[in-house]
């Protein structure tokens, strides 16, 4: 497994509840942009509609060496995961209003993968206990060495 982007910002902004692996499906000069990094998933979210799940805002750049049938930056693109699975995070989604966020974009044998997180919106005096718990650990670690 290649990790080639982890979404840190999500740890700062939600409390991460689950995740779950998902193909994606990429044309063939999007997948080239992605091996060579060229790509982002820091404003990106998922949606699920129809019974599909769909990351919205992923930017591809496109192919140094693309022709006309280069992609679309900013195209929807399709996840792939099991039909059930994306009604049971379609319906907590819906009904406790929590939110789907890519976390970690990795090739796994050959292939692209993304780590897709349930999360819950952290309020302003989360993020402040957060930031007090992570400088307490760096004190006692610095304390330790």
């Amino acid at each position: 497994m290649k990790l080639l982007t982890n979404n840190k910002k999500v740890a700062h902004e939600y409390f991460i509840l689950e995740s779950h692996e998902c193909g994606i499906v990429l044309k063939g000069t999007e997948i080239k942009s992605i091996r060579q990094g060229k790509f982002s998933i820091k404003e990106s979210y998922v949606r699920v509609r129809n019974s599909e799940m769909y990351i919205i805002n992923m930017n591809i750049t496109k192919y140094d060496h693309g022709n006309i049938f280069n992609h679309k930056e900013d195209r929807d693109k399709k996840l792939l995961m099991g039909k059930r699975e994306i009604i049971k995070l379609g319906q907590k989604v819906k009904l406790e209003g929590l939110t789907l966020v890519p976390t970690k974009v990795y090739l796994k044998e050959g292939l692209c993968k993304i780590e897709v997180a349930l999360c819950k919106g952290k309020k302003l005096y989360d993020k402040r206990e957060s930031q007090k718990e992570k400088d307490v650990a760096k004190r006692l670690q610095k304390i330790e060495h």
